[in-house]
C-alpha cells in the first residue's frame, strides 16, 4: 500500500459555506487531492444531518466532488438538473458494464483527458446499520487505478478531514486493516448503527472476514 502525501490540487471555497459551519461548530482539514482523479470514501454515515454537512463542507473547501445515482433520477428535468449541478452522475444499473465497470470507463475518459474526477462514496451504503462495508468503492478504485480519500465526518469532534490519501494494495485484509486504523475514533451522529469496517455484501447472512474476500480489478 503507498501513502500518499503530495497534494497539488487545490480549490478556493466558499467563504459563506466555511462561515456556515464555523457557527456550527464544524472545523476542516483540507490541503488538496494528490490526483485529478479518486475515489473518496465518507465514514461514518448514520443520519440525514450527514448530507447537509457534507455539501456545505464541499461548498466551503471548493471541491468538485462527484457521486453516482439513478439514471432515472436525472430523467426529470427539475430533479436532474438539480442531481447534476450538486454532482451527480446517472449510472444505469442494467448495463452489462454493470455500475463499477461504467465508472472505470469513465474514470479512463477522464483520465485521458486530463480532467478533474473524484467520486465520493458512503461504503456503508446506508444510514442504517450494516454488517460492514460494500465493495463497490474498493472494485472502483482498484479497478480505475486511482488513489483513495477517508473523509472522517466526525461528529464527535465536529471535524470533516480529507487528509488521508492512498493506493490500495488489492491485499483486502492489508488495506482493511489500515482504513481502520484511519478512522479509529470518529463517532458517527447515531454512534450505534455505525458499521464496522469489514468487507460485506448484502448477499452475505453475515460479515465475512477480509482473508475471506477476493477482489479483482
Amino acid at each position: 500500500m503507498s501513502t500518499l502525501t503530495r497534494h497539488p490540487v487545490i480549490f478556493k471555497g466558499s467563504r459563506l459555506a466555511r462561515w456556515i459551519l464555523k457557527m456550527l461548530g464544524w472545523r476542516l482539514d483540507f490541503e488538496g487531492f494528490p490526483t485529478r482523479q479518486g475515489v473518496a470514501i465518507v465514514y461514518p454515515h448514520t443520519s440525514n444531518w450527514d448530507f447537509p454537512i457534507g455539501m456545505l463542507a464541499k461548498w466551503a473547501l471548493g471541491i468538485p466532488a462527484h457521486f453516482w445515482g439513478k439514471d432515472s433520477l436525472f430523467k426529470f428535468p427539475l430533479v436532474g438538473a438539480w442531481m447534476r449541478w450538486v454532482g451527480g452522475i446517472p449510472i444505469d444499473r442494467s448495463s452489462s458494464r454493470g455500475v463499477v465497470g461504467q465508472m472505470v470507463h469513465v474514470f479512463e475518459q477522464h483520465k485521458q483527458n486530463d480532467q478533474l474526477l473524484w467520486l465520493g462514496l458512503a461504503p456503508e451504503g446506508t444510514r442504517s446499520h450494516t454488517p460492514g462495508w460494500r465493495s463497490g468503492f474498493y472494485q472502483l478504485a482498484l479497478g480505475a487505478k486511482v488513489p483513495l480519500a477517508l473523509v472522517k465526518l466526525d461528529w464527535g469532534q465536529r471535524r470533516f478531514s480529507v487528509v488521508d490519501f492512498y493506493d490500495l494494495t488489492g491485499q483486502v485484509e492489508r488495506d482493511y486493516a489500515h482504513m481502520t486504523q484511519v478512522f479509529e475514533g470518529v463517532q458517527g451522529f447515531h454512534v450505534h448503527q455505525m458499521g464496522p469496517i469489514l468487507p460485506w455484501s448484502p448477499a452475505q447472512a453475515t460479515p465475512s472476514s477480509p482473508s475471506d474476500t477476493t477482489t479483482t480489478s
